[in-house]
């Protein structure tokens, strides 16, 4: 079955006048237009489009790349209003449209808001909602501690930052665990503190400490074997921008690092350097 408002795999079945005929297999068919078609693209190669509606409802298939698929939330820019409702501009020709009932404030001409696109139940066809909370926690928000998800920056307010984690529950950044400000409309990667009883998420930005150290502990091996007698001038007093610098790391990290690899009898610790023990 070929899912319109989302990405598909598809085999180019025929060519004709108009594009490519691409199917999925079990009969159904959706034109890829030739202003998409490139010269490499041959019949039964299997290509990846994104599928939505053309302006009479028809299916139609497009290598542009949408800023979000159904079940997806984001911010989008207005680019028209009329009768209907206003209508974003989503990344490909045809806009996607808000009807008057879906907004939550009236949209103005290049405002930008944040949405959630969907597949109308009526018309088939991707529309956006800017009434989010209808689309938030209506599945439990089964997550541990440490478990890491996608946020997307909503609004900040005077304790931090609300966000939707994972298109599916509403959650918060608080202000004090941050080192920098976030942006409105920004997508961060973060890692799961709490789980609510209303379901709702206190997050932390960026990955869990056991996810840094890990990436740490790669990186020292790493630069380990790549430098000369598997030594690395670096030590628990080096300057936290030499440990940066050379590991792309904090200097917190690299010494939970440390402390591991030499528990794991796979590194030396000097007092200004540390070395290579094996090369597992």
């Amino acid at each position: 079955m070929i899912a319109i408002g989302k990405y598909n795999d598809l085999r180019i079945s025929r060519a004709a006048d108009p594009g490519l005929y691409l199917t999925d297999g079990d009969g159904h068919e959706v034109l890829l237009p030739r202003r998409y078609v490139t010269d490499d693209m041959k019949p039964g190669q299997e290509i990846r489009v994104f599928v939505y509606t053309d302006g009479e409802d028809r299916p139609v298939a497009t290598t542009d790349t949408p800023y979000a698929t159904v079940g997806e939330f984001a911010f989008l820019q207005v680019r028209d209003v009329n009768s209907t409702g206003a209508f974003l501009d989503w990344g490909v020709m045809k806009d996607l449209l808000v009807p008057y009932s879906e907004q939550k404030v009236r949209m103005v001409r290049g405002g930008i808001y944040p949405v959630y696109v969907y597949l109308d139940d009526v018309t088939k066809r991707p529309v956006a909602s800017a009434r989010l909370d209808r689309f938030l926690g209506n599945v439990p928000a089964d997550y541990r501690p440490g478990t890491r998800v996608t946020a997307l920056i909503i609004s900040h307010s005077e304790i931090g930052y609300r966000v939707i984690v994972d298109n599916l529950h509403r959650g918060m950044i608080y202000d004090n665990e941050l080192r920098r400000p976030l942006e409105i409309g920004q997508t961060v990667e973060a890692h799961v503190k709490f789980v609510r009883p209303d379901g709702k998420i206190d997050l932390a930005a960026g990955p869990a400490a056991v996810d840094r150290m890990g990436a740490a502990c790669k990186r020292i091996l790493d630069a380990l074997d790549r430098a000369p007698e598997h030594t690395l001038m670096l030590s628990d007093s080096s300057d936290p921008g030499a440990i940066r610098a050379a590991l792309g790391c904090s200097k917190k990290d690299f010494k939970k690092a440390v402390g591991h690899l030499y528990k794991e009898g796979r590194i030396m610790i000097g007092e200004d350097r540390i070395s290579r023990l094996s090369n597992d």
